[in-house]
């Protein structure tokens, strides 16, 4: 509905029941700031959506296995920021992060794999270096096909991708 304040509002009321209800190293109490700068992040507020982006990835190191699927989106969440943000060089070392555990605990044809590549060639792309760009999108688009029905919409946008990229090459 768009209402941020109310959305914020509600986020850290929750943050403040987890932390009277759970352990101070529990991995839930990553959630609500996880959710909070999501709501800062959709109201392109990069700043602070990138303080309680790393207010919960610093939970999810201290409490999960270092291959941990949500470390994953953490990093993913971060360099999402950093790319918005312009800061290109930081948001690949996150992308990167974030490709390599899923690399691990996913297998070479997941769904959510092509995300990672995808991400990363859109990054390569808001670059300018259309080659290594074309690369990611490539591969996305090879999970895609193996792992998705041909008509999905994943698919077109990764056929989009490497269009677009091809172009400006």
């Amino acid at each position: 509905m768009d209402d941020y304040s109310k959305a914020l509002e509600f986020y850290e009321k929750t943050h403040q029941i987890y932390e009277k209800a759970l352990p101070p190293n529990h991995p839930d109490l990553a959630i609500p700031y996880n959710n909070i700068a999501a709501v800062h992040y959709k109201m392109n507020n990069y700043s602070k959506a990138l303080e309680f982006y790393e207010k919960s990835h610093q939970i999810f190191e201290k409490a999960l296995p270092t291959n941990h699927p949500d470390l994953a989106t953490s990093y993913n969440n971060i360099a999402s920021v950093y790319n918005d943000m312009g800061d290109y060089s930081k948001a690949l070392e996150f992308y990167e992060k974030d490709l390599e555990i899923t690399k691990k605990v996913l297998p070479p044809n997941h769904p959510d794999l092509a995300i990672s590549y995808n991400n990363i060639g859109l990054l390569y792309d808001d670059m300018g270096d259309y080659s290594k760009a074309l690369k990611f999108h490539e591969t996305a688009l090879a999970i895609r096909k193996e792992s998705l029905p041909p008509e999905h919409p994943a698919i077109k946008r990764s056929i989009d991708n490497i269009a677009s990229v091809k172009q400006k090459m």
